[in-house]
């Protein structure tokens, strides 16, 4: 499933999939595969995701 309000947060503070991956020591590869719903992150990388972004967990990964 794809994760929209992932990419809309990153969107809203004008953070481009590289910008992300780079706060987060991922590829921007690993970014669009977790935005279209082709990978699962991990926990970490969740919470480090949610962090960058201001977002909670619930908020960005849980339906």
């Amino acid at each position: 499933m794809k994760n929209l309000r992932l990419k809309s947060a990153r969107a809203a503070l004008d953070m481009s999939q590289q910008d992300l991956a780079n706060r987060v020591n991922v590829s921007r590869q690993t970014i669009n595969a977790i935005e279209k719903g082709d990978y699962n992150p991990t926990i970490k990388l969740c919470i480090a995701i949610c962090r960058e972004l201001d977002k909670t967990l619930d908020e960005l990964f849980w339906e």
